[in-house]
């Protein structure tokens, strides 16, 4: 079973609900370690002063903030914990509003909010009810790991979910980022979105996360496994790039157009006022290509230096 990381309680109105805070994410991260090519030692990270080529010891290190070239402001660490924010082990939340009016943008990360002892049972189950039936978010600030966030509340599954937030001004608009596209220079022909918007609605189906996989990570994994077990890998050539300018746009459209009406029917649903005039899904599913790999139990690999050389020569 999973470790609570907070506990503390929901503030709703007048009502209190005991409650424990577990993750709900596991990231796909594969962590590395730095070894030295000839003794196989880690890597380790010093802190040495400039001047002196002297490690210093954590004690006698001060925390320095740039205002300008050549000059930093520094601070004590005590400075910083006196301005932390106090754990109130209270999540209040003080406005409750649409779920769709939210831009994802300013999600976070999202945690489980359980009820903390059969005493919390009822009033979690009561805010879990009231909001569903409202189709409600609740927005409230919480204080984990002496940090103040953002929250959103949420049902989900029958429980409550956290999402911690960006602030709006954590949030960049578009107009600090770079020029918006022109809608004038860029509008389509009318032909072009008729198509355009067939690609939609072929390509239309409903969420299905099981559906989409972190490929990478799992070559990864995999690779790391044949290693640890003293295999030599051979890695395929990669296809070659289809990239480049699309300079027939309705031909693109249209070869779009027929690769989507060619996708498996289970993963599509029947666009609206378009099911029965046109396109009907294949019954012949697409087979990806698989990835060869050989194995040789007594060789010892330069595999990865052979598939980084094939990298680089594609």
């Amino acid at each position: 079973m999973a470790r609570a990381i907070w506990s503390g309680s929901i503030s709703f109105g007048l009502v209190n609900v005991p409650v424990k805070v577990y993750s709900a994410i596991r990231e796909h991260k594969v962590r590395f370690h730095q070894v030295d090519k000839q003794t196989g030692s880690r890597i380790r990270y010093e802190k040495v002063a400039e001047k002196t080529g002297q490690e210093v010891d954590s004690d006698q290190i001060e925390l320095g903030y740039k205002v300008e070239k050549g000059k930093l402001v520094t601070l004590d660490p005590s400075e910083l914990d006196e301005l932390r924010p106090e754990t109130t082990r209270m999540i209040e939340i003080a406005d409750f509003v649409e779920l769709a009016e939210v831009d994802p943008a300013y999600y976070d990360r999202t945690y489980w909010l359980l009820p903390d002892g059969e005493a919390a049972a009822r009033a979690y189950r009561l805010l879990v009810e009231a909001m569903e039936d409202r189709g409600r978010v609740g927005i409230g600030t919480v204080v984990m790991r002496n940090k103040a966030y953002l929250a959103a509340i949420r049902p989900r599954d029958g429980a409550l979910a956290m999402s911690t937030m960006h602030f709006a001004d954590e949030v960049l608009p578009l107009a600090s980022v770079a020029k918006a596209p022109s809608g004038k220079a860029s509008k389509p022909e009318e032909r072009e979105l008729k198509l355009a918007t067939q690609i939609v609605d072929s390509l239309s189906s409903d969420w299905e996360p099981d559906r989409y996989k972190d490929t990478y990570s799992e070559e990864v994994t995999k690779l790391i496994k044949a290693h640890a077990e003293g295999e030599d890998i051979v890695v395929t050539e990669p296809a070659p790039d289809q990239g480049g300018e699309v300079v027939d746009l309705m031909a693109a459209l249209e070869a779009s157009l027929e690769a989507a009406s060619q996708r498996p029917s289970g993963q599509r649903k029947s666009s609206t006022g378009q099911g029965s005039s046109g396109r009907k899904a294949a019954a012949t599913k697409s087979s990806s290509a698989k990835k060869s790999r050989a194995r040789t139990g007594s060789a010892k690999r330069p595999a990865s230096k052979t598939a980084a050389d094939k990298r680089k020569s594609a």
